[in-house]
């Protein structure tokens, strides 16, 4: 039988931009980000490299998301994961493979044997265990890299890393232009991949064992392999993000493994808001941003100022920036 014109999603009623704005998630207003990551790089040279740094921001909190957001598994240790992507990058441009789109495949790779690793163990607990589990591993792989000085430098850093032109046409610059380019692009790819991710069947499953494990598990979905698959593959995108770092700024330090790098970001996602995408893309953004102009305004007591406006934020806006704006429009009726 062949189905009524009026129910087909792709009749003039119902044209295909609805039907992937309903499954999807898309809205005219994410138009905002094209514009901003076009404009960035016209606003001066110091805005260029601070725009850079958002948008790997923003990877790293796209990735940590996926697991606090829409897994439900809260983690103080998504640096190590981070910070492993941007030592294998790191390592393997100081011998000599400076090729920087395989390089970040080589840190997403390593940051997901850890992440495998690391998950396989610690998510056979649960809240106050699993937390501080995240917490060592951190803690752990902080250590090692500040031990093992032959190979990361140790407090010194990884030096001697070089990167080579991108498709071997764009040399990367000390104005940072074609780093930022870069890095623009392989955001654009990665939030993509993000969106497809978060509304594939497994996306689904994943929220669904998050908002009841032992219904999901009733029901017969395997919870333990699919969080351990979503932990790797946010592992991989934090690997990426930390990769991203190191061949743009041609330097990896311990602050990049560090328990302080994950707190931040697990800031920044709290002020965008956890479990929406576009949260991971607001909170960074607001948070460096404030911070920049902060500490340009008062170099020595800008975090206590920065931590006012958080309070603030938490406590009138408790789901995040992005849930505020979603009441404003209710509210209003826009």
């Amino acid at each position: 039988m062949n189905m009524p014109l009026s129910r087909s999603p792709f009749n003039q009623t119902q044209p295909f931009r609805e039907v992937l704005r309903r499954k999807h998630g898309v809205r005219a207003w994410e138009s905002v980000i094209f514009l901003a990551l076009a404009v960035a790089p016209l606003m001066g040279d110091h805005y260029g490299a601070l725009a850079t740094q958002i948008i790997i921001a923003t990877i790293f909190a796209l990735s940590l998301d996926l697991v606090v957001g829409y897994a439900g598994i809260v983690t103080l240790g998504h640096a190590a994961f981070f910070g492993a992507g941007a030592y294998a990058a790191g390592i393997a441009s100081q011998r000599g493979w400076g090729e920087p789109i395989s390089g970040l495949l080589i840190g997403g790779a390593a940051a997901s044997i850890i992440g495998l690793a690391v998950g396989a163990i610690i998510l056979r607990t649960s809240r106050f265990t699993l937390l501080m589990l995240t917490l060592c591993t951190v803690f752990l792989f902080g250590e090692i890299a500040n031990k093992a000085t032959s190979i990361t430098g140790g407090v010194d850093g990884l030096l001697g890393m070089q990167t080579w032109p991108v498709f071997g046409l764009f040399e990367f610059d000390l104005m940072g232009e074609v780093g930022y380019y870069f890095a623009a692009a392989i955001f654009l790819l990665v939030f993509i991949a993000m969106r497809l991710l978060v509304h594939s069947p497994l996306g689904q499953s994943i929220m669904a064992i998050r908002d009841n494990p032992g219904r999901a598990a009733a029901i017969g979905m395997a919870v333990l392999p699919r969080q351990l698959l979503i932990f790797v593959i946010s592992a991989f995108f934090a690997g990426l993000a930390g990769a991203l770092q190191a061949e743009v700024n041609q330097f990896v330090g311990l602050k990049d493994i560090g328990f302080e790098l994950s707190a931040t970001i697990l800031v920044m996602l709290a002020l965008g808001g956890s479990g929406h995408l576009y949260g991971a893309i607001v909170g960074p953004a607001v948070y460096l941003i404030a911070q920049d102009v902060l500490s340009k305004d008062n170099p020595v007591m800008w975090q206590l100022w920065l931590g006012i406006i958080l309070v603030a934020l938490v406590l009138f806006a408790p789901g995040g920036l992005t849930r505020l704006f979603v009441r404003i429009k209710e509210r209003f009726g826009l």
